[in-house]
C-alpha cells in the first residue's frame, strides 16, 4: 500500500497527520505537487514536483497509483480515476469516495460548476474545522489498518 497525496491544495494540518502516519506504519507516502514544499527527512516520505500545468499532479498520481493504494485528494475527477484503478480515495475532511457514489458526486460537481459559470453565487466550501481534522485522522487510521491487514 502506497499513500499518494494531491499536495497542491492539501492543508498543512492534514500533511502533518500523514507524515506521522507514514512514520508509524512505515508505508511509503508520496506528495505530488507542481511547486516545491518542505517535507520532513524520512525515507518513507517523498515529494515529486511535476511541471506546472492543468492536472499535471493528477495525471502523475493516476499513472503511478496501483490497486490497493490510498489517494488523498479533494479533486473529484482524480478520485474517480483512481477508484477506476481499484485504489482508495479519501478527501481532506475524512470522507471516503467509493465506486457506488462517485458518479453522483461528479454530477453534482458539474452541476455546481455550470451554476457558477452562469453567474450564480454558490458560496465556497465551509471552513476547515477541528472536527474535519479528527474525521480525517480517524478515516485514515481505519483505511491504513485495513490496508496493513490485507498486506499480511
Amino acid at each position: 500500500m502506497h499513500i499518494w497525496v494531491d499536495a497542491d491544495a492539501c492543508p498543512a494540518v492534514i500533511k502533518d497527520i500523514l507524515f506521522k502516519a507514514a512514520r508509524r506504519t512505515k508505508l511509503p507516502l508520496s506528495l505530488v505537487a507542481n511547486h516545491s514544499m518542505s517535507v520532513p527527512p524520512d525515507k518513507h516520505i517523498t515529494l515529486t514536483q511535476v511541471p506546472s500545468g492543468f492536472d499535471a499532479a493528477d495525471d502523475y498520481i493516476v499513472e503511478k497509483c496501483e490497486a490497493g493504494d490510498l489517494v488523498i485528494t479533494n479533486d473529484i475527477p482524480l478520485a474517480a480515476d483512481v477508484l477506476g484503478k481499484n485504489a482508495l480515495a479519501l478527501n481532506n475532511r475524512g470522507e471516503e469516495y467509493d465506486k457506488s457514489s462517485i458518479k453522483q458526486i461528479l454530477g453534482m460537481r458539474d452541476f455546481m460548476d455550470t451554476m457558477r459559470s452562469s453567474g450564480e453565487h454558490t458560496g465556497g466550501p465551509k471552513a476547515f474545522s477541528q472536527r474535519d481534522k479528527q474525521n480525517f485522522a480517524n478515516a485514515l487510521d481505519r483505511l491504513l489498518t485495513q490496508g496493513l491487514r490485507a498486506l499480511k
